[in-house]
């Protein structure tokens, strides 16, 4: 039986509900049910409320993650129906951290009309479930999956998220720079695909860097003693530990390194890039070292108001998994409003045409292979921030 955590309807203001209307279209739209509007851009207006869907990982070892996206998913949409012309209905459903549990999720989603949906929160889950909504070909934007190979999938699968191969190696090249790094010790969580993808990208740009690697250690992502391992990595005499992991693993890892005398600088992969790491570890994540898609300094103005509305509203800063939930649905509307359409396959079309779409993340476009482009930077946790490493 499937578990349904989490459910809810937006549907905006009154006079939102009196323009456009509240009701559930069907997932493949047709003229006659409302589903496609008139005019285009920010004079597109669609009768029906246009149903979103998401999965995320409320629950398990990623809800740390799928909490905020969940998060920034309402606020997104409180914001977006507050414009006019486009009224969005979402539905967020709990995939438990769990492939099973996702692809029941998505079978239901599909077949309760969801326009487009959103998740799942990690790539080894997305791998299980995208497959099932390009059979049935519904539109999927990843807002967090960084694996290599999710959009290989088909051409239904979307990301926002940059990929870690986007993003490691000017992490590692900056580390290499900033810290004169010639060797270290690499680890990583063996049981998940998003860890073993960031691996595989630190390995290679620590190869492309001319970095030696003087050990490969391995651990499960449900692990949380790591003493053992990292008396190994102590041994070693490494200039660096680099670490692909989830932010479940990296407080314990980051703390208990700390406390058995291991001074040399920690670099994460994204599942670093978390206020969980900071809050978690306290001082032992001083000076640790994260490559980011976002910022919370950035002075874009988009993401200043984001930051200063998510914190009033769920008092508790945003991280890089819930800006790019939240600019998800920014570049979603993007592609509704393009072909004024709530129907599946304009919206695909409409995804299929990002180009330098303002968002909280900057710019962002989706390029041939439907992966997200816009700038990448490297953050150093100092003084209990994340800042521009420089």
């Amino acid at each position: 039986m499937r578990k349904k955590l989490f459910s809810a309807a937006v549907c905006g203001s009154a006079l939102l509900l009196a323009i456009t209307g509240c009701s559930t279209t069907s997932g493949n739209g047709t003229k006659d049910d409302g589903a496609t509007g008139s005019g285009t851009g920010a004079d597109c207006v669609i009768k029906s409320a246009v149903p979103i869907s998401a999965a995320f990982s409320l629950t398990g070892a990623a809800a740390q993650y799928g909490a905020s996206q969940k998060n920034a998913l309402e606020l997104a949409v409180e914001d977006l129906n507050k414009v006019g012309g486009v009224t969005y209905e979402l539905t967020v459903e709990d995939d438990a951290t769990d492939p099973k549990q996702a692809i029941q999720v998505f079978d239901t989603l599909i077949a309760s009309g969801a326009a487009v949906i959103i998740g799942p929160t990690l790539s080894n889950t997305a791998k299980q479930t995208n497959p099932i909504a390009q059979d049935a070909k519904v539109p999927v934007l990843g807002v967090s999956n960084t694996a290599a190979g999710i959009t290989e999938i088909g051409d239904y699968i979307f990301r926002d998220s940059l990929t870690e191969d986007a993003v490691i190696p000017q992490t590692i090249k900056a580390a290499v720079e900033t810290l004169d790094v010639k060797k270290v010790v690499v680890m990583y969580s063996n049981d998940d695909a998003f860890t073993e993808s960031g691996y595989q990208a630190f390995a290679a740009a620590l190869k492309d860097e001319g970095v030696d690697i003087a050990d490969t250690l391995t651990f499960s992502k449900a692990d949380t003693d790591f003493r053992a391992l990292l008396n190994k990595a102590k041994k070693s005499n490494a200039d660096a530990i680099v670490v692909s992991g989830l932010i479940d693993a990296a407080v314990p890892l980051v703390t208990q390194a700390r406390e058995i005398g291991i001074d040399t600088p920690i670099i994460g992969g994204n599942g670093f890039n978390s206020p969980a790491l900071i809050k978690g570890a306290g001082k032992a994540a001083e000076g640790v070292i994260v490559g980011a898609a976002w910022n919370s300094a950035s002075d874009n103005e988009q993401n200043v108001k984001f930051i200063e509305d998510y914190t009033a509203k769920f008092d508790a800063a945003p991280d890089q998994f819930s800006a790019q939930a939240y600019a998800g649905l920014q570049i979603i509307d993007h592609a509704v409003r393009a072909e004024c359409s709530a129907e599946r396959e304009a919206i695909k079309a409409g995804l299929g045409d990002i180009t330098d779409v303002p968002t909280v993340l900057g710019d962002v476009s989706l390029n041939e292979n439907r992966d997200a482009v816009h700038d990448a930077l490297v953050q150093v946790v100092k003084d209990g921030k994340f800042a521009i490493l420089e």
